[in-house]
């Protein structure tokens, strides 16, 4: 009922590959265009201040909104309107930020809004307890007697289910101011990160002096050189590693914050206090750390394939970004990604088609990384009346086709969803918001894989698709691990340091990795990665790319099949924004997260690229060795 106070604005991540130029140098028509928002900084200004004006017009439905439903209505009408205005004010403020983390201007504006919010959370911390006064059959008779309300329905009847979690209206104005200090660890790790921490100088093996910036390090770790990712890698964990006491403070105090939250709203847990809003069983977590433990034996098949390609006696982590295939370097401008993208995605239809076009050219999208920009890749959906924005850093790699197809297909959902469903109801939850994304990736790659005729580039997309498997379930599901278990760690009276940290996140690496049987060797070094990952700020979110990961496997293949009925349910799917429960929207969809089903599907896909990989392998050997036979034998004929 309190939107306005979270202003969820639909974001999603991804890690992109980037390299820096100053933004001056970038031409406009790879840029996004704000002026969609507010056609400059005054404009947005004078909309913000009609904002606080407003607001105090809450006050007036105070004590009314179980006396008629048409009071009921009209306070929630007069709050989604500002939330809608708030929510354009704040992604204008935030998008700016994102386009240089060092102009401090639009910083102190998101600064300025948060503070607005905090405000008008403390002055309507009335609704919730004062609807809670009654039972649920007057709100429900409320309903049936002003069809205005049905839109708010699934959002009243939410509330209902979270009753015991309610507090007093006086607790609940203490939990409401308590938001200006929400998130101050999350905004301190990115500006620190991002903006003020100092990067180490390296020196290359061939003697070459650069900056070992967050993109520079992303962009080596994929070098060919082992010697250069050895040193990238180093120089780049132990940069982290000289601030751990710092990460360590900030993380912890993140947790912190998730754990009051839950025990003020009486959860037993931080996970459920998470995850039972969304109705995700706990047990659904669960199950997905479970699934991937039992099943690390194929993952480490996947490292063994790596090593195998890369012909190294041993396997270390630090080998894991780089190609595998000798010669072959997939690169693509932007306009070669945006027109292979289209194609690989047709089958989703013309009209699906026609709106990722005109996000390209209608300048939806920053493209290119910048100095000061923010790292990796996101879809800003929150612009409800106007599009999604995309923030990339496209360095020309398959990888960031890939990454600009994923975000893509966030932007898709939030355009769908957006254009179908009444503002109540458009905005979804992350756990089916990821599934838009991989659904994206699979079509890319099965597009890729039929029209790619030599053998050594269809190799190279077959390693990139088992990595995706690596970076999007097994990896992020060790995150998902990590994170539950620093949650525990908190809830059970432990502190957690920077040292601490890093030797339950090592234990982890190593465990995953198959370090012990000496499948992937872990430099000790690397136990710090837990601080370069800012995902561990968002309150149990990195478990759902590895769920929607299944999920699309399964969807996708039903589309891609072409049965019947599959196609419109998957864009039904897309437009149903968050009407029903995640859940209840996979299971109409064709797929139900609730079984086993979708991770055992996701398996049998893992396993059959790695056969397919193997056979083209074996083929390669063999053909290797017939040569080597012939030419001993044509050697031994001229010793004749």
């Amino acid at each position: 009922m309190k939107r306005i106070l979270t202003v969820s604005l639909f974001i999603f991540f991804a890690v992109s590959v980037s390299a820096q130029k100053e933004r001056k140098d970038i031409g406009d028509q790879y840029k996004w265009d704000l002026t969609h928002l507010f056609l400059n900084d005054k404009s947005w200004e004078e909309a913000k201040n009609k904002v606080v004006a407003e607001m105090p017009g809450i006050d007036k439905f105070k004590g009314k909104l179980t006396k008629s439903s048409a009071d009921l209505l009209a306070c929630l009408e007069f709050s989604t309107k500002l939330d809608k205005e708030a929510s354009l004010l704040f992604i204008y403020a935030s998008l700016n930020s994102d386009q240089d983390t060092r102009d401090m201007k639009y910083m102190a504006m998101q600064q300025s809004l948060q503070q607005i919010f905090t405000a008008y959370a403390t002055k309507t911390a009335f609704i919730e307890p004062e609807l809670l006064s009654v039972d649920w059959k007057t709100i429900e008779t409320f309903i049936k007697a002003e069809k205005g309300l049905k839109v708010y329905e699934k959002d009243l009847y939410d509330l209902f289910k979270k009753k015991e979690h309610t507090l007093s209206e006086p607790e609940e104005r203490i939990i409401a101011r308590s938001s200006m200090i929400s998130g101050v660890a999350n905004t301190i790790y990115g500006t620190f990160k991002d903006a003020e921490m100092p990067s180490p100088e390296i020196t290359l093996s061939n003697g070459e002096k650069i900056k070992l910036t967050i993109s520079a390090f992303n962009k080596l770790r994929t070098s060919p050189v082992r010697a250069d990712r050895q040193i990238a890698f180093e120089a780049y964990c132990n940069n982290f590693n000289n601030f751990k006491a710092t990460y360590g403070q900030m993380l912890y105090g993140n947790v912190k914050e998730h754990i009051f939250r839950a025990q003020t709203r009486k959860y037993s847990s931080a996970i459920e206090a998470s995850l039972s809003p969304k109705d995700i069983p706990v047990a659904v977590y669960q199950s997905l750390i479970d699934n991937v433990n039992k099943n690390l034996p194929s993952f480490h098949r996947y490292l063994n394939i790596k090593k195998r390609m890369l012909g190294v006696d041993t396997l270390k982590y630090l080998d894991l970004y780089t190609s595998v295939v000798k010669d072959v370097d997939l690169k693509y401008n932007y306009e070669e990604a945006g027109k292979i993208i289209l194609e690989a995605l047709a089958p989703l239809g013309s009209d699906y088609t026609k709106t990722i076009k005109k996000a390209i050219e209608e300048r939806w999208i920053d493209v290119f990384p910048a100095q000061g920009k923010r790292s990796g890749a996101y879809s800003n959906g929150g612009a409800f009346d106007i599009h999604p924005y995309i923030l990339l850093n496209f360095n020309e790699s398959y990888s960031d086709v890939s990454t600009l197809a994923h975000e893509l297909g966030h932007t898709m959902q939030s355009y769908l969803s957006n254009k179908n469903q009444p503002y109540p109801k458009a905005q979804y939850t992350t756990f089916v918001a990821e599934v838009a994304s991989t659904f994206n990736e699979v079509l890319l790659f099965n597009y890729m894989i039929k029209n790619v005729k030599n053998e050594d580039v269809k190799l190279s997309l077959l390693m990139n698709w088992l990595d995706g498997f690596k970076g999007t379930l097994f990896r992020q599901t060790q995150f998902a691990e990590f994170e539950k278990k620093i949650h525990e760690e908190v809830e059970n009276g432990k502190p957690l340091t920077g040292d601490h940290l890093s030797e339950l996140y090592k234990d982890i690496l190593i465990k995953y990795y198959g370090h012990d049987q000496n499948v992937c060797y872990i430099d000790d070094y690397l136990k710090i990665e837990w601080a370069t990952i800012p995902h561990f700020y968002m309150n149990y979110y990195v478990y759902q790319y590895s769920t929607s990961f299944t999920a699309s496997i399964s969807l996708a293949e039903r589309v891609l099949n072409k049965e019947p009925g599959a196609l419109d349910k998957y864009i039904k799917f897309l437009s149903s924004g968050g009407s029903e429960y995640p859940i209840e929207l996979l299971k109409s969809a064709g797929v139900d997260m609730t079984t086993s089903s979708p991770f055992e599907k996701t398996m049998q896909a893992m396993n059959k690229v790695m056969d397919e990989i193997e056979t083209i392998l074996n083929k390669s050997d063999k053909e290797k060795r017939n040569k080597e036979m012939k030419r001993a034998v044509t050697k031994e004929n001229r010793s004749f």
